[in-house]
């Protein structure tokens, strides 16, 4: 996320509990006082993680869910069954799904065999234990569709907030689907991104920058625990892409601004392991190129077209404004293949409206004078930061309106997370025409006129229009940039100003037509066929509540390609769902190998195995307990006493130093809540 430039300020780790020489236990036992810290629903066990689903079609769906169990070193069979009823007694498709430690013990069934626009139950089942009870949605066909609602979301950065804004999305009865627009979770160390209270409540795991296959599946795990996050996964199908943070910040086809390959490793490596985890942990379709750019069409009112603007064919970002480079003709942002399959879907559609989602800003963003909200801030400084949009590869944009244009393609939506703001613009060639002027005590300060191709007042040149969602907690401009340069840039960024009588500096972004640079939350994106409509909600961050405020709405009428403001947010749909469950179902008639962790405690994984120097636990607990944990070889003798401490709830890593051990197979002992768990591990 480009914002991030305004500030970066690491901190040194915190290590806790450590036996010098031996192991550091980085956990979430820290000073402060601890609210809802996140760790395991023992109720949930062997399914701490929940369950998901995503990548609807017309007569399937994928369901997801992550088992835990007790011996690692075995394959785990899980059954499942869809269903219509919340009991998951009219069953109608079911099955097995055999997983273990090479998927990280995740679990993805594409059911097919569905029917189109129907909501059904879905569950899992192992140890002789059943999951939570999911809610998943097929979608519509044909002629039919007259209403969908969608909740789109972005940037749900751990460390920097309560997910309240799931939460109130898990309560909606009406939405179609979730689209999740990417930085589902941050590659930072902890304590390395903003300026949080609540780094001591939500300390993030592994507590490195994560770099390898099993740390991104260990930071999947630590969000996953989030009860908001589980809470809407399962009630809502999601639809997601990744943005940068998923891999590594500012992200392009062949590096990253945060990768360093001299010290990380190959990108390319770095890349694979990150989306590897990513298909793991996320409820979408597997490909052979582990790609995510794709179409789902909602019957004949949406065709929902998934874009890849960060790792299919993005080139390297330029450093600044004065790169020329920057206007060249060939620079992507989509790649070639990608462009050309972008094209094709939005000259086929027969849909009514083009929905795209995407990671970044698409309409023109221009700073202007805006700049001087902070003295410390230049013209040049501030637009050369945001070149990691499209604004950074303007003649591939210009090709992508023209197409529009030229093909007299109507009612293109643009939907984009990324930014951390809200955002409604229309979407034309040249919103504003940039100049600059000398203004005594000011400088050469820039100076927009209006621009022949548009029309700021009545949205006359506009190809089509763009909804930005905010952040679910990841930091804003004032959480960047301060409270009162936050204040000027959103009350004037989009306004006519003067410096001095008489010297209109005119408006840099006439195009823009709501802006919020401070709050957090999501958007409702609402279709009928006469118009479709952005609602945005905002939340709270800083503590866990039920609040949140309407902030407003825009909508586009069919065929207008431009935005208008609209009076209320969207009506509910006339049919409501019903809710999936809180709570597993109770114990299935089958037996089964009763060997997941029930209790207190539960070990999420152990990695890697084999191991060569260093080995992690990554665990959590529920409820005051005291662990110990030792380990002996494989004749039964101890070799080393690793931890013996009393915890307080949360989640856990303990990385364990064992280079000075000879290779071989070892057991770890653990010892806790009254029960004592063993654990096979090998040395090379």
């Amino acid at each position: 996320m480009t914002i991030r430039k305004f500030t970066c300020l690491f901190a040194v780790l915190l290590c806790a509990g450590a036996l010098p020489g031996q192991q550091h236990l980085l956990h979430n036992d820290r000073v402060g006082t601890r609210s809802e810290p996140v760790t395991i629903n023992p109720d949930w066990a062997p399914f701490y993680h929940g369950v998901a689903s995503g990548d609807p079609l017309e007569d399937r769906v994928i369901i997801w869910t992550r088992v835990t169990p007790e011996d690692i070193n075995e394959p785990v069979e899980v059954s499942w069954r869809v269903a219509t009823d919340t009991e998951l007694s009219q069953v109608l498709q079911s099955g097995t799904f055999t997983t273990d430690a090479i998927r990280d013990f995740t679990v993805k069934v594409d059911v097919t065999g569905l029917q189109p626009g129907q909501t059904y139950y879905y569950g899992f089942s192992a140890f002789n234990k059943n999951s939570l009870t999911g809610k998943a949605k097929t979608v519509p066909t044909g002629s039919q569709v007259e209403h969908l609602k969608f909740g789109v979301v972005s940037c749900s950065n751990f460390q920097s907030g309560y997910f309240n804004a799931y939460q109130r999305l898990a309560e909606r009865n009406d939405l179609d689907a979730v689209i999740h627009l990417g930085d589902y979770i941050y590659e930072y160390p902890d304590r390395a991104y903003g300026d949080s209270t609540l780094f001591d409540l939500r300390p993030i795991l592994p507590p490195n920058e994560i770099v390898t296959l099993e740390e991104y599946r260990t930071r999947y795990s630590t969000y996953r625990l989030d009860s908001a996050l589980a809470r809407v996964h399962q009630q809502h199908t999601f639809i997601t892409v990744w943005d940068d943070h998923e891999s590594a910040n500012d992200a392009y086809a062949d590096g990253a601004q945060n990768h360093n390959p001299a010290t990380e490793g190959e990108w390319a490596e770095r890349k694979a392991a990150a989306k590897q985890a990513y298909f793991e942990w996320l409820p979408i379709r597997d490909t052979d190129e582990l790609s995510v750019f794709r179409k789902i069409s909602y019957g004949s009112l949406m065709d929902l077209i998934m874009l890849d603007t960060r790792l299919e064919g993005r080139e390297r970002q330029v450093p600044n404004i004065n790169d020329p480079a920057l206007h060249d003709p060939e620079r992507t942002i989509l790649g070639a293949e990608q462009r050309e399959w972008f094209f094709q879907q939005l000259a086929n559609s027969q849909a009514r409206w083009k929905v795209v989602g995407q990671q970044v800003m698409f309409a023109e963003f221009n700073i202007g004078w805006a700049y001087l909200a902070n003295p410390s801030f230049t013209f040049e400084s501030l637009e050369s930061i945001f070149l990691d949009i499209w604004d950074g590869y303007p003649a591939e944009r210009s090709r992508v309106i023209d197409f529009i244009r030229d093909n007299d393609i109507d009612n293109v939506v643009i939907l984009t997370g990324d930014f951390h703001s809200a955002f409604a613009f229309d979407v034309p060639e040249t919103p504003a025409i940039l100049s600059f002027q000398e203004i005594p005590g000011f400088g050469n300060v820039p100076t927009y006129a209006p621009s022949p191709l548009y029309n700021g007042a009545t949205g006359e040149g506009a190809v089509a229009v763009e909804f930005v969602t905010p952040s679910i907690t990841s930091p804003n401009f004032d959480e960047n940039i301060g409270a009162t340069a936050a204040f000027i840039l959103q009350v004037q960024i989009n306004i006519p100003i003067q410096l001095i009588p008489g010297q209109n500096l005119g408006n840099a972004n006439p195009h823009m037509k709501f802006r919020d640079l401070i709050q957090h939350g999501y958007f409702i994106l609402d279709l009928k066929p006469e118009r479709t409509q952005a609602d945005w909600f905002f939340s709270p961050i800083n503590v866990i509540t039920p609040n949140e405020t309407f902030a407003g709405a825009w909508l586009t009428e069919h065929q207008a390609n431009r935005l208008s403001p609209a009076a209320a947010p969207s009506a509910p749909k006339l049919v409501q769902d019903i809710p999936a469950p809180a709570d597993p179902p109770g114990q299935p008639s089958a037996t089964g190998n009763p060997g997941a962790m029930p209790g207190k405690f539960a070990l999420l994984a152990v990695y890697p195995n084999p191991f060569r120097e260093e080995n992690t636990l990554h665990y959590s607990i529920s409820q005051q307990t005291r662990v110990k944990i030792v380990l002996h070889n494989s004749e039964g003798k101890l070799v080393r006493q690793v931890m013996d401490a009393t915890l307080q709830p949360g989640v856990f890593t303990l990385v364990n130093d064992f280079s000075d051990l000879p290779a071989g197979a070892y057991w770890y002992q653990i010892l806790a809540d009254g029960k004592l768990h063993a654990v096979k591990v090998i040395k090379q």
